[in-house]
């Protein structure tokens, strides 16, 4: 282990804990190397060392160059690295998951390929954003009106609360300053919680794309995770920026969405909301490197022994 600036690498088996994190750190026009077990970052105002170990999520946006050093810290210290555009609206890739293990993967491609289970855990998603309502027998259709409903109003009581005007959500991508501020906000803290959700999805070995609500995308599921605190972060945030009308709308609501992720120990409960999700009561925390054979009849088999038979094999 080399001595110097930053956080011990963490052993495999801890890998997992990401809720022991930070949140998210964006980065844009710098050049981002190492100094041991530090991340370094350099722009025109000077270099910042960040510990490798102690980030969940970096998200790169443009101007970013990164050194191959960089990344190899990067990918040892389990730090989830999203490579976003302007204002981290737009996603282009993603790096390494946190863990080797596929317990959590395994439940979720069972669930979402079985019509019935898919449509409970959707209905657990919807019953968590609406916990005084009973959603058990609704439909996916009645489950939309229902949510649509409940975010029209949040917005008009925001838009009253805070005094701005709200004409309906406009998404561009391709043009985020055509945007009104409200939008703008929505637009960049969203972005935020969507980097943070897709962050914890690969730290537990879940797939982003296989979603419940969301489908037919590769960040489905990680939508289908940022909804559930959309009400409680993003909105809110959203509407008391635009009231306030900085110049950098973008960044103040960055800043603002992270310290309210941080308050409110969203990836804390993200950890806990994602394996209550796929795995219900029966969630365990056993993250040990698991490889195994697979057989119909006696299930998983320890690999690296030969099973050959007497007169079969070597």
């Amino acid at each position: 282990m080399e001595k110097g600036i930053g956080m011990e690498k963490p052993e495999i088996q801890e890998l997992p804990r990401i809720q022991d994190r930070m949140t998210f750190i964006y980065l844009e026009h710098c050049r981002i190397s190492r100094d041991n077990g530090a991340i370094t970052v350099k722009t025109k105002t000077g270099i910042t060392n960040i510990p490798a170990a102690a980030i969940s999520v970096l998200l790169f946006c443009p101007g970013t160059d990164v050194t191959h050093r960089a990344m190899e810290l990067i990918g040892d210290a389990g730090v989830t690295v999203l490579w976003v555009g302007e204002h981290g609206v737009r996603y282009y890739a993603h790096g390494r998951a946190l863990t080797n293990h596929s317990t959590l993967l395994l439940k979720q491609a069972q669930l979402v390929s079985n019509e019935k289970k898919h449509i409970q855990v959707a209905r657990m998603m919807y019953q968590m954003r609406f916990p005084e309502e009973d959603v058990s027998t609704l439909t996916m259709q009645q489950l939309r009106g229902r949510e649509g409903s409940r975010i029209r109003s949040l917005y008009r009581e925001q838009s009253k609360k805070w005094n701005v005007e709200w004409n309906g959500r406009v998404y561009r991508p391709e043009d985020y300053q055509s945007g009104d501020s409200v939008n703008k906000a929505l637009s960049s803290g969203n972005a935020c919680l969507y980097g943070l959700a897709h962050a914890v999805i690969c730290a537990l070995g879940c797939s982003p794309g296989l979603g419940f609500v969301h489908v037919g995308h590769e960040l489905a599921f990680a939508y289908d995770i940022a909804d559930l605190y959309k009400a409680e972060i993003t909105i809110p945030v959203a509407f008391e920026i635009a009231a306030e009308n900085p110049d950098d709308i973008g960044s103040v609501t960055r800043r603002r969405v992270r310290d309210e992720l941080k308050k409110g120990h969203i990836l804390d409960r993200m950890v806990h909301d994602i394996k209550y999700l796929l795995a219900g009561e029966e969630q365990k925390e056993d993250y040990k490197s698991s490889l195994y054979l697979w057989d119909n009849v006696q299930g998983e088999l320890e690999h690296g022994i030969s099973y050959a038979e007497d007169g079969d094999g070597n």
